[in-house]
């Protein structure tokens, strides 16, 4: 019961920046989590801790250590990235649009609408109030869109939407006075980009570089000569307007005359000392426009600059990235990746790799532009995630969406490796093959489709002689018979795996076959419909339907439990019925109604507690051993029941995200106006002004009239589940993506038969001793993990059977469960192996006999020992002829050991 948060499929980017940290970290936002990918290892992981609304903008410190998140609602989130927790909360008033740490890490900057606030960076230590705001500028005159730090943190250069960027001096200087920062003016579109440009070898700044949106970029230089200013206020002169000939020479001479009042003045040389100083401070100095440059590519999205290699690169709004060589503005790369907005591309710290988003597609790309090759590339489903299907292993993920694809997953690493896009309409259902290498998926294009996990390919398409939409999917234990229900004829297709001859049409619902499930011991078919009723079918017999169950409500859907003894169905009053198959008689009932009610819609009239829209359930799932039950449908959460006792276990809600509908249960009322809800009124139309419609995933597919409800906000809800068959962890197809749930043991001491002198104590001293069997057994009954690993592995090899026989027969689940682990993490492969061997040899029969209960367990053993298969044999494939070679080579050692023998004798 103790499943917790572990990942997010389906969905690698949404929205907003990406950072890199150490090179090899990519951190994105998904929705209002945060995703890390390592582009090493190539696995990615999603952090447990939430946001309130979907994240605009992430920061990481320059160590990597501390990661910043900001949502839609101006609420940010200080977070330890190797811990996975939340160390502080920030609120601001404004919107803020940018976020940077300092390069020391010391101070934060904010762009907060027009201001640009410095706070103090926290750190490792509890605080009462771990922020301290240091400085405010509020010299923009509309919204910030970017920060820039110089290397020595005393300089900032900030990009404004009213054309213009601005130079910041925060040193000590300036404290208690106002400084008047240096505008660099010119550009004619807002502000996407500013950069401060260093000197490798000094790496101090001589160069800015700002971008425009039109596509402009301006190369900025200083002069050497001081700016004039007032040395008492700290303020800069204004630029000198054009002056006649006459004018200037007059002016040339008043200077010469105050600096020759200066050196008569300063004869003890202090005041040389601090012009000296003053000659390194930027915002003293004369700014000129050294170059302008111009893309010409269109609209400009995004951008970063490096500044090891002195390089930009570019995202437009046309899907066309560009990496140019400054100051020379040389093109070296101009490619297109999408016809969709590049929302963000920036380089790592080393600058050999280009990560690129694109919001509208959930696309990711990591580039490395020297070998012209791909480091990452992951694109989520364009809509919602329909249903799922685990492999038998529970290795791989299969995921079918609205947007016509069937992505797999590889659950440990998060990855997709393949996309099947041969369907023409939305995917209703999958379905994994016994073999593990085949995939079934229905769809309401008419089709059912068959693919090879081995190449890739779709090898059998299963059609009707009439067009027909299906929406649920099975085949038998065997695989040879495979079954569609349809939403339109209210019919059961039957087809032939080995020959794709449709072979039965079984009639007899009156509504949409929205459930269809074999039965897991032998060739039964269980269908519901809408027709509320339960059919069983004996599709080998050809006898029809041998039985029928009728309901009072329509029948959403339904699920075999695995020993195949008992089947549950759901029904639109919110009720889950159980039914023993072979009795044909109804076990149990569990009403759901207010277990899964919650959540309030923007566009209802009534409150979440009078509500009778979507209180009930629309996909159920048993655990690995059939003692409890899974059931999600149109809330916010999805509920665990106890079938023996029929009792909610747990509740989990699967997102506090107030960007998506119901997620509340209580609106508002201050924003209940007469023309409706206030969130419903669209009185923002800045980006419709700046001429970029809004990319954002909650937007697409409602453009007809009468289609947005709700402005386009998606509403919450879980449309299918699945446990994995190792019952170790589910899936959900949720709004959000596809969450998955692991079960945690890291945390929970639940001793199976605890006794005064089972004790740690007791187990080190029978190790001490020698004694392993009286170790491995204490251990056993204290259920400690860390434990009975350490008994394993220190039973010596000759003793495995002996140790094996004298185990009760109640640990052998906790026993087949450690085994399970240590094949994964331990290095004595052939060890565990061995246990494993002995284990079937002298407790088959127990095994045999217990099935039902040690299933998940050996589901686990199964998917480490299928794993440890596969690493090996592409280790081995890839090293053969090292492998060859060091065998021959061993061979003529010994043929020349054994003649060096003979010739001593």
């Amino acid at each position: 019961m103790n499943y917790r948060f572990q990942n997010l499929l389906g969905a690698p980017y949404r929205g907003g920046n990406v950072v890199v940290v150490n090179n090899t970290l990519l951190i994105s936002s998904v929705g209002n989590r945060v995703s890390v990918t390592d582009l090493v290892k190539s696995e990615t992981s999603t952090l447990p801790c939430q946001s309130s609304s979907n994240l605009r903008y992430i920061a990481a410190s320059p160590d990597g250590v501390f990661i910043l998140t900001v949502d839609d609602n101006n609420r940010c989130l200080f977070i330890n990235l190797h811990r996975r927790v939340v160390l502080h909360r920030l609120s601001f008033k404004h919107q803020v649009t940018c976020v940077k740490f300092s390069p020391d890490g010391r101070f934060i900057a904010f762009g907060a609408g027009k201001l640009v606030q410095i706070w103090r960076s926290p750190g490792f230590k509890k605080e009462f109030f771990p922020f301290e705001l240091v400085r405010t500028f509020s010299d923009c005159n509309d919204r910030v869109t970017s920060l820039d730090w110089s290397p020595d943190g005393e300089y900032l250069i900030v990009g404004s939407k009213d054309l213009t960027a601005r130079l910041f001096y925060l040193g000590v200087e300036c404290r208690g006075k106002f400084v008047k920062p240096f505008m660099f003016l010119g550009h004619r579109d807002v502000i996407v980009g500013a950069f401060f440009g260093v000197e490798k070898k000094e790496n101090s700044v001589t160069k800015v570089y700002t971008l425009s949106r039109d596509g402009a970029i301006f190369h900025w230089k200083y002069e050497d000569s001081e700016a004039k200013g007032n040395e008492i206020t700290g303020e800069l002169s204004d630029p000198d307007s054009p002056k006649t000939p006459e004018q200037r020479q007059e002016l040339i001479e008043q200077v010469e005359d105050e600096n020759n009042a200066k050196k008569r003045k300063n004869f003890d040389g202090k005041d040389d000392e601090m012009n000296q100083e003053s000659d390194h401070l930027l915002h003293r100095k004369r700014w000129r426009l050294q170059k302008k440059h111009f893309f010409l590519q269109g609209k400009l999205a995004s951008c970063d600059y490096n500044k090891g290699l002195d390089m930009v690169v570019v995202g437009f709004s046309s899907g066309v990235f560009g990496l140019y060589q400054m100051p020379d503005f040389v093109c070296i790369h101009l490619l297109s990746i999408s016809r969709e907005k590049i929302t963000t591309a920036v380089f790592n710290g080393m600058g050999n790799w280009l990560t690129f988003g694109c919001a509208k597609l959930g696309q990711l790309l990591v580039w490395e532009w020297k070998s012209e090759s791909y480091i990452l590339k992951q694109q989520g489903h364009y809509f919602d995630v329909n249903c799922l299907a685990y492999s038998p292993d529970s290795q791989l993920l299969a995921t079918g969406a609205d947007d016509n694809k069937i992505k797999v997953w590889t659950v440990s690493s998060g990855f997709c490796f393949v996309t099947f896009s041969e369907h023409t309409n939305a995917v209703t259902a999958l379905h994994f093959m016994a073999s593990n290498n085949c995939l079934l998926s229905a769809s309401l294009d008419g089709t059912v489709r068959a693919w090879d996990l081995f190449r890739y390919r779709n090898f059998r398409t299963f059609v009707t002689p009439t067009p027909k939409q299906f929406v649920s999917l099975a085949a038998d234990q065997s695989g040879e018979v495979i079954c569609a229900g349809t939403l339109d004829s209210f019919e059961i297709f039957v087809w032939s795996m080995k020959t794709g001859r449709l072979l039965d049409i079984l009639s007899g619902h009156n509504g949409p076959v929205h459930g269809l499930v074999f039965s897991p011991v032998n060739s039964t078919l269980a269908s519901s419909s809408w027709d509320k009723t339960v059919k069983l079918w004996d599709v080998f017999e050809g006898k029809g339907g041998t039985e029928t169950f009728d309901h009072t409500h329509d029948v959403l859907t339904l699920v075999y439990r695995p020993d195949g003894k008992q089947l549950a169905c759901s029904t639109l009053d919110g009720q889950i019925h159980f039914w023993d198959t072979l009795k044909a008689m109804e076990m149990y009932t569990i009403e759901g109604r207010r277990d899964i009610a919650g959540g309030r819609l923007m566009t209802d009239r009534r409150s979440a507690a009078n509500s009778t829209a979507g209180k009930c359930f629309t996909t159920l799932c048993y655990s690995a051993d059939g003692s409890y039950i899974l059931a999600g449908g149109s809330s916010r959460y999805i509920c665990m029941y106890d079938i023996a006792d029929q009792v909610l276990l747990r509740r989990f809600q699967i997102t506090h995200n107030l960007s998506l509908d119901g997620v509340l249960d209580f609106l508002n009322s201050k924003n209940m106006t007469d023309a409706g809800p206030l969130d419903l009124i669209d009185d923002h139309n800045s980006d419709t002004e700046e001429g970029v419609d809004k990319q954002i995933q909650s937007k697409m597919g409602y453009d007809l009239p009468g289609s947005m409800p709700n402005k386009g906000r998606p509403v919450i809800r879980t449309k299918c589940l699945r446990i994995a068959p190792t019952g170790r962890s589910w899936a959900a197809a949720t709004t959000e993506g596809v969450l998955i749930y692991s079960m945690d043991d890291s945390f929970i001491f639940d001793p199976t038969d605890l006794d005064i002198d089972v004790t740690p104590e007791a187990v080190d001293e029978a190790l001490k001793n020698g004694e392993a069997k009286l170790a491995l057994i204490l251990s056993l009954r204290m259920n400690e993990d860390s434990y009975i690993k350490k008994c394993i592995v220190a039973v010596p090899p000759t003793d495995i059977p002996v140790v094996i026989s004298s185990v009760p027969l109640r640990y052998l689940q906790r026993l087949v469960e450690a085994l399970a682990d240590l094949l994964e993490t331990s290095p004595y492969l052939e060890f565990i192996l061995r246990w494993s061997e002995e284990l079937g040899k002298i407790h088959g029969q127990a095994i045999h006999q217990n099935s039902r209960n040690l299933r998940p367990a050996l589901n686990s053993l199964q998917k480490a020992i299928t794993r440890m298969h596969q690493d090996l044999a592409d280790t081995c494939s890839s090293n053969e002829y090292m492998l060859r070679y060091l065998c021959s080579f061993s061979n003529r050692f010994e043929t020349l050991a054994g003649a060096q023998i003979i010739q001593q004798t």
